[in-house]
């Protein structure tokens, strides 16, 4: 039964992810409620992410809706968070991390709310920031440090902070998949080295596949979405886990 709700879960939370980009975060919370070991169940959800991330990111640029170089200039600083937050993860509580990911969670869907009635021009000035280097560096260096050590893939907190920015909604989907790589690729290598994988091979095949099924439906269809729709969405479903981690 355990194994039926995995595949299921995996193929469901795929298709969630391929679509909106956001969702993988689940994955830590399925495998916790499973009874399994904290760093197997990261180790397990790095790897799906590895998996999300790249086929994702396949169907996306085939779509014509990935910025390649914005991608790669905000992976960099995401991939030596990632090394850095799986370090650092001995070394601070998971609740707190989980708190501090939350509340950036639930202050991005919020703004993202609010920008939808701002000006054009505002709009500009915000996308702007989105071509500073020295901006991309940091903003994928923090995001992918509060990732690797709290368990989330990286779309559910760089995705509505793209969308902050004003990246057009179904490429900043794109970006934040292929972002989600930088960080899961250091973060998994981290986590599956804490644990015997030949206790896990069997299930850790299983849910490579199941996720990866539900990824690659989700991701070929996601760009049908209406993208104001998209974008509202996103910060609706940011702000509602946000609330229910931080508040209930």
């Amino acid at each position: 039964m355990t194994l039926f709700i995995i595949i299921i879960a995996n193929i469901i939370i795929g298709a969630l992810v391929g679509m909106t980009g956001v969702a993988g975060f689940l994955l830590p919370i399925l495998y916790t409620s499973l009874v399994f070991p904290v760093n197997a169940g990261l180790a397990f959800s790095f790897a799906a992410f590895v998996v999300s991330g790249t086929l994702g990111t396949y169907n996306y640029h085939k779509l014509r809706l990935l910025d390649f170089p914005l991608a790669c200039k905000l992976g960099i600083g995401s991939f030596i968070g990632a090394i850095l937050g799986v370090r650092l993860n001995l070394l601070l509580s998971s609740a707190t991390i989980k708190t501090i990911l939350y509340w950036v969670v639930l202050l991005s869907g919020i703004s993202i709310l609010i920008k939808t009635r701002q000006t054009t021009s505002s709009n500009h000035k915000q996308q702007h920031q989105l071509q500073k280097n020295s901006f991309l560096f940091v903003l994928g260096a923090i995001t992918g440090l509060i990732c690797a050590l709290s368990g989330a893939g990286g779309p559910i907190l760089v995705m509505p902070l793209l969308l902050l920015f004003d990246c057009e909604p179904h490429l900043a989907v794109g970006v934040a998949l292929l972002d989600s790589v930088f960080i899961s690729l250091p973060a998994a290598v981290g986590y599956l080295s804490q644990i015997n994988l030949n206790n896990y091979l069997l299930l850790f095949i299983l849910i490579l596949v199941s996720h990866g099924i539900g990824v690659y439906g989700g991701s070929r269809y996601g760009n049908r979405l209406n993208g104001t729709y998209l974008k509202i969405g996103v910060a609706l479903f940011s702000i509602g886990i946000a609330a229910l981690h931080l508040f209930l």
